[in-house]
């Protein structure tokens, strides 16, 4: 049997006879010719059916959608004006001497390639016939090839690519684990991994320089808009005798950057990436992983309302604001969907300040002073046409609320180019943070992440408060979504002190005998990154 050629390939041949096969996309009955379109992996290409090929005629009446088919013919160019600009074989055909059926098929439940497309119940149902959308096929090809240059470029790093089990033991993640039980131990469980995070440190204490995995990983948590719920995937990796986070970004930085210009097309709003504080980072844009493409920072005015008469402002621990520009413009239909917005965050409502003609109109003016309105102009750098919008709660709703805000305006006026893409460090994560059920502290990251300061960092703070301002080695880059770093923690005895101010019912033994177990005979200070690469896909 000849070799196949594909569709993209067949008018290289013209004068040749060729083999094809494929699916047939579509089937055109001219009375006296047959032409069938038929589709592979890289395309279309028509082939023509005389009635003179009585055999191959007769199979081609039988034709229907998605009939898998097998023709061999000769090549020849199409008529004067019948070329197909849309496809790389539009210049030729096919004229077929002999047709196989290779695979009949029943009237598929749902149509991959027509413009009205189901439901996505439906879709998901009938996966299998879902992957053939040409969008779906080019969704797995670009993954598969940002695969590829991550790892050209990890193995240019000396980086070993390591897969690490999925029938594991429970570790401290911070999310559900998934189990599955173990049918020759009776009443014993793996947990599937929700990250690679002790196999890794396994790997380090075995003397791996560096290593790196495309790791899946499972977790039963709510979902997120950049990660799916069960199952997602990242690039998880860890380098020894690394003490200085600065080595990480910089080894990473230039993939990132590749991945985002080249591979992603976008265009970089900063060349060199910033580092940016936690707090700061809270404190200006209201979130950890802050959209830079445009500005709209939080300004600060718990000082300005420090002697206010307005209630509302007056008993909050914390009042802050953002300037909308171009504000002006949104209806009082348009606020209120703000306000749902704000509500949705924690906030009881969203004050507001429009600022026209050189006047400022609210139902709140009337209980603020002519100095307070002169304050607020300077502060939030408000101008003719713009809107200023309040959050006055506790610091860190306000910063939530406002946070959430500012990318909804965003949003609302097209402020976020999608033809760039602004990445930055988030730097010096909490170590600890208050648990929302009240019950005490917890890791903000997890228990494997070095504090800033090591062990006497810890031993230093003596109050809740005091461990809530200990800094981790941790760190997120941000596209839109995140990749994170950290550093490990090294020393027995302080992975048993960051437990010590856990509520007892977080402090178990498994816990912490596990981390005392691997310090004990592993002196190597190490760094490790993760980041998502369906995620970053995703935002690309």
């Amino acid at each position: 049997m000849d070799e196949r050629i594909v569709s993209k390939d067949v008018a290289a041949h013209i004068g040749s006879q060729i083999t094809v096969a494929g699916w047939v996309h579509a089937r055109r009955d001219h009375g006296g010719l047959i032409f069938v379109d038929l589709r592979d992996y890289t395309g279309l290409v028509q082939l023509v059916i005389n009635p003179e090929t009585t055999d191959a005629f007769s199979l081609a009446e039988e034709l229907r959608d998605e009939f898998v088919i097998r023709a061999r013919g000769h090549v020849k160019e199409r008529g004067e004006g019948l070329a197909n600009p849309n496809i790389d074989s539009g210049t030729v055909e096919i004229v077929v001497d002999e047709l196989t059926i290779l695979n009949r098929a029943e009237t598929l439940p749902i149509q991959p390639f027509s413009e009205q497309q189901a439901n996505e119940e439906l879709r998901l149902k009938y996966r299998y016939l879902d992957l053939r959308r040409p969008k779906m096929q080019h969704m797995l090809k670009r993954r598969a090839e940002m695969f590829t240059m991550i790892r050209e470029f990890m193995e240019g790093r000396d980086f070993t690519e390591v897969t690490t089990p999925i029938l594991a033991n429970s570790s401290p993640e911070g999310a559900r684990d998934f189990l599955i039980p173990s049918r020759l131990q009776q009443g014993k469980f793996y947990a599937l991994p929700q990250a690679p995070q002790q196999f890794k440190q396994l790997l380090m204490v075995g003397g791996v320089h560096r290593y790196y995995q495309m790791a899946a990983c499972f977790r039963d948590e709510d979902p997120r808009a950049d990660r799916l719920y069960g199952e997602f995937y990242q690039m998880d990796a860890e380098m020894s005798f690394v003490e200085d986070g600065e080595v990480v970004r910089k080894t990473f930085e230039p993939m990132i950057k590749k991945l985002a210009t080249e591979f992603a097309g976008k265009e970089l709003v900063f060349e060199d990436i910033p580092r940016i504080p936690y707090v700061e980072a809270m404190e200006k844009y209201g979130s950890d992983k802050p959209d830079l493409r445009f500005d709209m920072q939080l300004s600060e005015l718990t000082d300005v309302f420090s002697t206010t008469e307005f209630g509302v402002f007056k008993n909050a621990e914390c009042v802050k604001a953002i300037c909308v520009k171009g504000g002006a413009s949104l209806t009082r239909k348009q606020i209120d969907q703000f306000t749902d917005v704000a509500k949705n965050e924690g906030a009881g409502g969203l004050a507001y300040i429009v600022f026209e003609s050189g006047e400022a109109r609210s139902p709140i003016t009337k209980f603020l002073s002519e100095q307070e309105l002169a304050d607020i102009r300077e502060k939030t750098g408000v101008e003719d046409g713009d809107a200023v919008f309040f959050g006055a709660d506790k610091r860190s709703v306000v910063n939530a609320v406002l946070g959430r805000l500012r990318n909804e305006f965003a949003t609302h006026f097209n402020l976020k180019d999608p033809s760039k893409i602004a990445l930055c460090w988030i730097i010096d994560f909490p170590f600890y943070e208050w648990n929302e059920s009240g019950r005490g502290l917890d890791f903000g990251h997890n228990p494997f992440s070095m504090p800033k300061g090591g062990l006497a960092a810890i031993q230093a703070a003596e109050t809740d408060e005091e461990r809530r301002t200990t800094l981790g080695h941790a760190l997120d880059r941000v596209v839109v979504t995140r990749g994170g770093r950290g550093a490990r923690s090294d020393a027995a005895k302080l992975g048993r002190c960051t437990f010590e101010w856990l509520p007892a019912g977080d402090v178990d033994e498994p816990r912490q005998e596990t981390l005392a177990a691997w310090a004990t005979y592993d002196p190597v200070p190490r760094r490790r990154t993760s980041m998502g690469p369906r995620r970053t896909k995703s935002a690309s």
